[in-house]
Formats: C-alpha cells, structure tokens, sequence
C-alpha cells in the first residue's frame, strides 16, 4: 500500500497544525505560570491553530516538503514552524532558571502529542475492521513522526531553538551570555546543518530514540509503530 499525495496531505494536516501549534502555546502557558504574561495578553495561550499558524511555516513548508518527498522518493525530514509566542525572559520570577522550563515545554508538548496519537493506533487497531481504523492508525503515525521530529529538532543545543535556551538557562552566566551571542546566526546554521547532511545525521538518532520510548510507553510494538511510519512517508 502507497498512500497519493492527496492521501498523505490529508493524513499529516491536522498531526502537523496541532504539533506546531501547541507547542508554541505551551512556551505561553509555562511563562504565564513562571510570571511572564506577554503571550496571555497577545491571546496566545489558546488551542486555537488560527491564532498560531503561520502562512508559511505551517503551511507552505511542510506542504512542499511533502510534495518533494512524494516526487523524490521520501527521506525527507518533515518540519515547519507557527508564528513565535513573544516571551519577555526578563519579567520570570527567575529569569535564567525559569528560562529552562519555558523552552522546554515545546518540545515536552510534542512528546504528550506524540503519546496521543500512538493511542490513536491502539483506538485504530481496536476497531479492527471499522471503516475508521486505518485511516486513524496512519494519521496516528503520521502524528508520532511529526511530533518526534520536533522534539528532536527543538532539542538541539542551538539559540534560538528550545535546545539553546536550555543550554543557556544551564551554563554559567559568563559561558551562557556568550553561547546567547549565537541567536543571530541560528538560523544559517541549521540551515548549513541541513544542506550538508549532518542535521539528519544528529536527528536520526533522536528521533529513533523518542519513537521507541513513545511505543514504550503506550504499549505500541516498536516495529508495528515505524512500519506505520514507514508507510504514511512512502
């Protein structure tokens, strides 16, 4: 079985505008609660992917990376982005510590997504022969990759991804002020990780990793979870 580009546009929608969007309210949330009320006055701790989405992150990208994939074969690391939520670091209760909690709950939202939609391939795989099963178990997958995709991709220990700010919250002030000044140059250099082949080289392994942890945790078989996989990105 080989799902059409209609297929899997359809399949990866919604995994992808919840992924991307709830990980962006999550920072919000966490910094309301460590003091920081910027994202609650801008209304941007809500589930609502309208107040998220960015034309072309959300959209765009991963729209053309599907289609790419589709033309080329697959192997391609489906990503995207939402319009950032403004935190002002310096109104938390303890700027440099609770920093830490605030990028990580990004990616911390994408591991609760993906444990929800791995349950949505139990759900899929309990209905047996519904008219429903199969297309919940390959959605279910294709909201595990993304969503494993990026935790791993936020994780990385480069500003301005959730990685960096983590690794500034844990260094020295000394050594973090100075791996801050990187920011700027984030951005290039993840793209040069990318167009040279070592950002996929780094991410496999992660996102092998959180695969396997997120079966583990939902009782899912590792194989039956990256054959799913396998099939929503052939």
């Amino acid at each position: 079985m080989e799902l059409t580009l209609i297929q899997k546009i359809v399949v990866f929608a919604l995994p992808v505008i919840f992924a991307i969007t709830l990980h962006e309210a999550a920072h919000g949330y966490v910094a309301r609660f460590f003091g920081d009320m910027t994202a609650a006055a801008a209304g941007r701790i809500t589930v609502n992917p309208l107040k998220h989405i960015d034309p072309v992150g959300t959209i765009l990208v991963p729209l053309v990376i599907l289609l790419a994939s589709k033309l080329l074969g697959g192997g391609m690391i489906l990503f995207g982005w939402a319009k950032p939520v403004p935190v002002n670091f310096g109104r938390l209760r303890r700027p440099k510590q609770d920093m830490l909690w605030v990028a990580a709950a990004g990616p911390g939202m994408n591991f609760v997504m993906a444990v929800f939609w791995a349950l949505m391939i139990q759900m899929g795989h309990a209905l047996g022969n519904s008219f429903i099963s199969a297309p919940l178990m390959l959605m279910g997958a294709a909201g595990v990759f993304i969503n494993v995709i990026l935790m791993a991709l936020n994780l990385i220990p480069l500003p301005p991804l959730d990685g960096g700010r983590i690794a500034v919250s844990l260094l020295p002030v000394k050594q973090a002020m100075q791996f801050a000044r990187l920011e700027p140059y984030g951005l290039f250099i993840l793209l040069g990780l990318m167009f040279t082949g070592i950002l996929g080289f780094i991410l496999w392994p992660l996102i092998s990793v959180f695969i396997g942890l997120t079966a583990l945790v939902t009782g899912l078989e590792s194989a039956q979870l990256i054959g799913l996989i396998q099939l929503v990105l052939s």
